[in-house]
């Protein structure tokens, strides 16, 4: 199937989701298809294969391109084979954590504490961007649509991400929330696209007014394919937040989170290593420090406090 006849198929179907769904309830739509990723061929032994969890901030194809070298460059100084490991959901993603079923995962902030707290899942590293270890909710919108502020998006469509996103839907819920709004209640249509960068493309191509995205994933694509953002503008940014980290399953081996470590913080000192940071605007990684994902678990119990 050529590429363009794909894209249009694509998109018609979401604009048909989107008018069938009934007005003022949130909609989930998948714009997301699971991505072949190659495999090597015979058998290889269980503990020669490291088990990577990618939570969908980006669409399967483009994660790939984002973290198949940087998941390869682990497993190559690790002495193991890349299992990359993708699911619709971050919830998914952090049952696979919770289950062992994976050695090490990428996932959001908000995936993150909350999978802390239910299960003691365990950040090992965190990224630095321009030198610190935060990142933003950018809401956009499309260009030329007269919205310049949140409060123009009152009765317009909105598009989250996944619902356990920070950006992509804790951080726009708890900022209406202090505005005595729900989305449901401000929004006049709200759908879910399961990635930052569907997201982006749904406001590209007018689908929906605005959506809140990762600052790392818009700031990605407005350096490497400004094209994909060019129809786009971003009219609010947040205060910063923990950036998404790299974590593992409670109870994984000390020596195996010492040799991850050992890998993750070198990876910068590294010719080949720095050439793959630099080509997803990573710095280098660093220690996590559990005060930076503070401000997320405040919203999360803001917003479970209203529902009381």
């Amino acid at each position: 199937m050529r590429p363009l006849f794909k894209t249009l198929l694509v998109f018609t179907a979401l604009l048909v989701l989107i008018n069938c769904q009934a007005e003022n309830t949130p909609q989930e739509v998948d714009l997301t298809k699971r991505a072949n990723i190659p495999q090597r061929n015979g058998t290889v032994r269980q503990e020669l294969v490291l088990k990577v969890a990618i939570g969908a901030m980006i669409s399967p194809k483009e994660t790939i391109k984002y973290y198949g070298q940087l998941a390869d460059f682990i497993g190559k100084k690790m002495g193991k084979r890349i299992e990359l490991i993708q699911r619709k959901t971050y919830s998914e993603v952090n049952e696979l954590i919770r289950k062992q079923e994976v050695d090490i995962a990428f996932v959001c902030s908000g995936p993150y504490v909350e999978g802390r707290e239910a299960f003691g899942m365990e950040a090992i590293a965190v990224p630095l961007v321009n030198g610190k270890p935060y990142y933003y909710a950018y809401f956009i919108v499309r260009k030329g649509s007269g919205i310049k502020k949140l409060e123009d998006l009152k009765g317009r469509t909105f598009a989250f991400t996944d619902p356990l996103s920070n950006t992509g839907a804790l951080v726009p819920k708890y900022i209406l929330s202090r505005m005595g709004y729900s989305p449901e209640g401000f929004f006049s249509k709200v759908i879910y696209t399961y990635s930052h960068d569907n997201s982006i493309l749904a406001v590209s191509k007018a689908l929906v007014d605005g959506a809140s995205v990762d600052s790392l994933i818009y700031d990605y694509y407005k350096k490497n394919r400004p094209g994909f953002v060019s129809k786009t503008e971003v009219i609010y940014r947040s205060e910063p937040y923990g950036i998404p980290p790299v974590v593992v399953p409670p109870n994984t081996p000390r020596a195996i989170k010492t040799k991850l470590k050992e890998v993750l913080f070198n990876m910068h000192k590294d010719p080949e290593g720095k050439k793959i940071l630099m080509a997803i605007n990573i710095d280098r990684f660093a220690e996590p420090d559990e005060r930076i994902y503070e401000s997320v678990r405040k919203m999360n119990q803001w917003l479970k406090d209203q529902k009381r």
